[in-house]
């Protein structure tokens, strides 16, 4: 079964530093039928204008991903983690028992337009921790390449969560994607850029899907994309 969440749909608001939108409810926007999906509990897609940002504010208890789509973002926290990130970089807090942090521009002539995901941990607590790893030279077109996973495989960043993330890029000839789901998996894919189709259904940039019941996710587009795929349990 696949279930589609219309871009048009999310939750919107701009504050003029910042242009948000909300896949599920977050902050002032609630909706009771959008508290997310499996574990995966928040997608925002973001443009900070340039020299602006989140300034300090704190976090527990959950696993905050954040992907680059253009532009570059800097972040800080108590932990001791901090750095800028740019396209093909992910960038991962584990917020734990507590911490607190600050993500700004870092240009100050060039907005910056990311995806910021949260998956809840497998339990509360825990130390927090910071990673940050650059997939721009595995990112093949048609391939999907493992961000984030439960034991750090391939290279992956080890999040407190038995999921798994994928980034798949495609160019300009398009091209297809596959990734196997086990039984009793869900998979969840968020459309950064361009058009494809999940199966046999078209996404435009700013969709999202959510599988269930499914042997596979099947990812094919006609020219230049790129897609998040969350494998969940």
């Amino acid at each position: 079964m696949l279930t589609i969440r219309k871009a048009d749909d999310r939750g919107h608001f701009d504050h003029g530093w910042l242009d948000t939108y909300h896949t599920f409810s977050f902050a002032d926007y609630h909706d009771p039928g959008q508290m997310g999906f499996r574990a995966l509990r928040v997608i925002n897609e973001d443009v900070v204008a340039p020299g602006q940002g989140f300034g300090r504010h704190g976090h527990r208890d959950m696993e905050i991903l954040t992907w680059i789509l253009s532009g570059a973002l800097r972040h800080e926290d108590s932990s001791g983690g901090g750095g800028v990130i740019r396209p093909g970089e992910i960038q991962y807090m584990s917020a734990g028992s507590g911490v607190l942090h600050s993500e700004f521009n870092a240009s100050e002539t060039e907005p910056v337009h990311l995806l910021q995901i949260w998956i809840l941990p497998e339990r509360s607590g825990g130390s927090p921790r910071y990673d940050q790893r650059d997939f721009s030279e595995s990112l093949k077109p048609g391939e999907l390449v493992l961000l984030a996973s439960s034991e750090g495989e391939q290279g992956s960043i080890a999040i407190r969560r038995d999921a798994r993330l994928y980034a798949a890029r495609f160019g300009a000839q398009g091209g297809e994607a596959r990734r196997a789901l086990a039984k009793g998996r869900h998979a969840w894919v968020q459309v950064a850029k361009g058009d494809l189709r999940v199966g046999e259904t078209s996404l435009g940039a700013g969709d999202g899907a959510a599988i269930s019941g499914e042997g596979e996710v099947l990812l094919r587009a006609s020219g230049e994309a790129e897609a998040l795929v969350f494998d969940l349990p």
